[in-house]
């Protein structure tokens, strides 16, 4: 019979019960043992919904991240933190948040995020040197091993892969992350040896590089790896990922490991070629159900692809998702929101576990056992694709009068920026924010008491005008130079208008883990995207009529909105893309006429949705800068054009990102302390660029001293003239009590430089 397992599930909770526990034993509202507890019954419940499965994975539980937890188990802490005073977890915290007391009595940084792959996850970047070593620390994992087990589950331990590990680091001096391996297997051979000695049989070794392309160097180290770790007592589900193994099939087929778990939603024409190389012993995992989506699996189709492998590989083939769930929503059986027709097509997390017992069950028992379910599913497989309204011939007539001078300014960026520079009259290094402000629990509740219907539409708009008229005088005050009206009436910048588009629908308790606590509501895109009226145009306006410097008008740019949303899978992505970029061009265009001089695009999302090879890249990059270029390249010369990208190591599509020509990018470079701006030394960027100056994913506060020295290094790469200063990204998740001193710190730093005769 073949077996089902999952491979990771969501572990915030359906009601986000996780982040709200982080964040009062965060703000010292809950004790330690208090978050332990949540903690506890959220993997409680989640362990019930896997019951009726043939594994109950433990280790894809995280109170922060799982690529961190990696770190910790096998003892890759940076050495700042080794003078840290607190307890394990309260060090854990520190390096995912910073804070801790360095060498010098300062503040630590915090671990550099970036992203998981080609997803919106963020994990937190080992790091690695010439002195790193390794130690094992396996009392959590064990922990869970044992009390799972002692409720009668088999237990399949998920860890990150020893390769994976080291390719997703980053070295703070000259080491080659692989020269580490042979003192980090060591500690991967104790730990599958311990795991056996606790009545483990299988462990789910997760290897997500296998689907980029791997130079020799790194596929001779995965050869010597598995090698190495051949001896031993425990057996080993390879587990790849998000793509093709392409190049690298061979290589997994030869590696002595006991089965292979292949991701069937985006490599389907490498499963079978992969059952008949792996020998006839060896488990084949086939992921047939999407971990990354929110459309319900066509089961008679999935059926049907599976049915040859269960006759050749019988009781070696094991049924799962095609990645960790974690980037899906809980349950769908929370939402309240969706018309019946969208919800028939949907399946959060939950639905998912469902359908994958369904197919257990059909599979090794008989398609009339769930004869109903399977009847179901095909009606709602069916409605869908026969159904009218996720096509609008507005839209589409709209995408065929798409004219090629739309895609470029009609000046170029010096004749541009000189123009600007004159209409704008801002100082030598302007200061500005990316965009949020902080979502208080005023605001909050406002937009709460809206969508109940508890206050009327004036209310809630006058309301909204006293938090913009609030955030404008703290930014007047502060000195800023290029302000922003805050954002208050928005709960997630891509969200936001996913509510405000046709084609997209937004849920209630669609809540995915982005980073720690931090969670969004990624829209569902099922249709052509129409915008039928203004959507931002009128706060802002308001915003300028407080102030006499100039407000930036606040988009989310149609790549980002794409790449943060669930996207419709019965049409291209670059169709999808374009149909919004209309949508924001509209928008562009309206606060222009209203008077906006400046315009922020954000595209925190262009480089994560590059694909995993590089190979690839080209065709979605194309797609991609056209989309941005449709959406804000038919403005005035005077009108300037920032955009945002935040945490994507873009160094290698810098000349792509010169190509979408915005006046003004800003990025995050805070926590890499800079180290995203050599870039530039080898690509003369030809336009401004405001590198963030500080980190506002941490609470810590920046000193005047290390901005400026950021500054300065930034100058040393772009010239000064084209130097903004800014934070690295939106500040919608910090207090006031946080943003002011630092902006006010950001501010004084500006200003001393322009004073510094050696620097101006």
């Amino acid at each position: 019979m073949a077996k089902i397992h999952n491979l990771g599930f969501p572990r915030i909770g359906a009601n986000r019960e996780l982040k709200f526990a982080l964040e009062a034993f965060w703000n010292q509202q809950n004790t330690k043992q208090e978050l332990l507890e949540t903690a506890s019954l959220l993997q409680q419940q989640n362990l019930q919904l896997h019951q009726n499965l043939d594994f109950a994975q433990i280790g894809d539980f995280s109170l922060y991240d799982h690529v961190l937890d990696t770190s910790f188990l096998f003892g890759n802490v940076p050495e700042r933190f080794s003078h840290s005073k607190g307890d394990n977890l309260e060090n854990y915290f520190q390096v995912a948040r910073g804070g801790a007391q360095d060498n010098c009595g300062c503040n630590a940084a915090a671990g550099e995020m970036t992203k998981w792959f080609d997803t919106n996850y963020h994990y937190i970047v080992p790091e690695f040197n010439a002195k790193t070593s390794f130690s094992l620390h396996p009392e959590n994992l064990l922990t869970q091993v044992r009390l799972t087990r002692s409720q009668g589950f088999d237990v399949k331990p998920v860890i990150i892969g020893p390769i994976t590990y080291l390719f997703l680091g980053k070295s703070t001096d000259k080491t080659n992350p692989l020269d580490l391996l042979d003192s980090l297997l060591p500690q991967y051979a104790n730990l599958l040896d311990i795991l056996a000695k606790n009545g483990v049989e299988w462990v789910q070794i997760d290897e997500p590089a296998l689907v980029t392309e791997l130079s020799a160097e790194w596929k001779i180290a995965y050869k010597y790896a598995y090698q190495y770790l051949y001896e031993r007592k425990v057996k080993l589900l390879l587990t790849t990922y998000f793509g093709e193994l392409a190049d690298n099939f061979d290589l997994v087929c030869k590696l002595p490991v006991d089965g292979v778990h292949i991701d069937a939603i985006r490599a389907k024409e490498e499963v079978y070629p992969l059952a008949n190389a792996l020998t006839h012993e060896q488990i084949l995992s086939v992921g047939i159900i999407d971990g990354r989506n929110v459309w319900k699996t066509d089961l008679r189709a999935a059926l049907d692809f599976l049915q040859p492998l269960v006759q050749s590989k019988d009781k070696y083939l094991w049924i799962a998702p095609s990645c960790s769930m974690i980037h899906c929503p809980v349950d769908l059986g929370n939402e309240t929101t969706f018309d019946p027709e969208l919800n028939s097509w949907l399946a959060f997390a939950v639905q998912k576990l469902q359908e994958l017992n369904t197919l257990g069950t059909a599979i090794n028992f008989s398609e009339h056992k769930v004869a109903k379910e399977l009847v179901e599913n095909q009606t709602c497989i069916t409605a869908r694709s026969a159904s009218t309204r996720s096509k609008n011939t507005k839209v589409r007539n709209a995408i065929a009068l798409i004219q090629p001078d739309w895609l470029e300014r009609s000046a170029n960026y010096q004749e541009r920026i000189k123009l600007q520079k004159e209409f704008l009259n801002l100082p030598l290094l302007p200061t500005t924010t990316i965009g949020s402000f902080p979502q208080t629990d005023e605001i909050r509740q406002l937009r709460t008491a809206f969508k109940k219907g508890d206050i009327t539409a004036n209310e809630y708009q006058q309301a909204i005008k006293q938090q913009i008229q609030f955030c404008i005088t703290q930014q007047e005050i502060l000195g800023l130079d290029v302000l922003v009206h805050g954002e208050a009436e928005r709960n997630d910048m891509v969200e936001y208008f996913g509510e405000c588009l046709e084609g997209i629908a937004t849920s209630k308790f669609g809540w995915v883990q982005s980073y720690g606590s931090r969670c969004v509501k990624p829209p569902i895109i099922y249709g052509d995207v129409l915008r039928d009226k203004a959507i931002t145009v009128e706060w802002t306006r308001y915003a300028q009529t407080l102030t006499k410097k100039p407000v930036k008008g606040m988009l989310t740019g149609p790549v980002t909105i794409l790449n943060w949303s669930f996207v419709r899978d019965d049409q291209s992505r670059a169709d999808t893309c374009k149909q919004i970029a209309l949508a924001i061009r509209d928008e562009v265009l309206d606060l222009e006429k209203a008077g906006t001089d400046i315009i922020q695009i954000d595209e925190a999302a262009l480089r994560e949705g590059l694909p995993l090879k590089r190979s690839e890249w080209q065709s979605y990059l194309d797609w991609a800068i056209e989309g941005f270029k449709i959406s804000a390249n038919s403005v005035k010369d005077t009108t300037q054009i920032h955009t945002h990208m935040c945490y994507s190591e873009f160094n290698d599509i810098i000349q792509a990102i010169a190509q979408m020509d915005a006046d003004v990018i800003t990025i995050e470079t805070s926590r890499s302390d800079m180290v995203l701006l050599n870039a530039f030394d080898e690509f003369a960027y030809p336009n401004d660029i405001g590198p963030g100056v500080y980190d506002i994913h941490s609470p810590n506060i920046p000193d005047e001293a290390s901005i400026i020295s950021l500054i300065e290094s930034a100058a040393k790469r772009i010239p000064k003239e084209r130097l903004w200063i800014n934070p690295d990204c939106g500040l919608k998740t910090r207090k006031w009590d946080e943003v002011t001193p630092a902006l006010h710190i950001m501010v004084a730093a500006a200003k001393s430089l322009r004073q510094n005769t050696a620097f101006a």
